[in-house]
């Protein structure tokens, strides 16, 4: 499940509903879907075949297709990052950077852990989402945020895009960020 920490004052909000407000609150989507649907070899599998890539779209069909409807994204794939993946420090760096996208960045986790660290309202400031399998977000169009992932460094993540060329994203330099 989902939790967050408010990076200025170590804040911590846990629980599902507790989580859902928080983020509502900040314009951030939050869902939960039923990982135990996955099947059990795919749990724990962050190196994945493009047979196991549809299997784990197929479980997930009717939630990713229902998620489209309801907020317009047109494609969808998997991704999934652990210590396996080449050049795994290089993409990571990618996406370490504050940045924006002109579409939701959206994340539906199925494996793994993640986190979003996200620019909030000026009265919270950047805050972390850390996310787990089940765990569901999108992050708002022209929100400053990045991605990236905890200590175990594996993740499986559905990614829902409105644009056919995914994942773009613009630079947002912000002197109040720290790392």
């Amino acid at each position: 499940m989902a939790e967050i920490r408010i990076r200025n004052t170590e804040e911590r909000i846990k629980g599902e509903e507790n989580v859902r407000a928080f983020l509502e609150s900040q314009e951030v989507l939050y869902e939960h879907w039923d990982p135990s649907k996955l099947s059990e070899s795919l749990q724990n599998k962050f190196v994945l075949s493009d047979e196991e890539k549809a299997e784990i779209l197929a479980t997930f069909d009717s939630e990713i297709r229902d998620l489209a409807d309801r907020r317009g994204y047109k494609t969808w794939d998997i991704i999934a990052l652990s210590d396996a993946t080449p050049n795994l420090e290089e993409l990571l760096k990618k996406f370490e950077n504050v940045h924006t996208h002109t579409e939701d960045e959206v994340r539906a986790i199925t494996a793994g852990r993640g986190i979003f660290i996200i620019k909030g309202t000026d009265d919270v400031g950047y805050f972390d989402v850390e996310l787990e399998a089940g765990d569901v977000i999108s992050v708002p169009e022209h929100k400053p945020h990045f991605f990236t992932l905890m200590e175990n460094r594996q993740i499986v993540a559905v990614r829902l895009f409105i644009e056919t060329e995914g994942w773009i994203a613009h630079p947002f330099a912000d002197p109040a960020f720290a790392k």
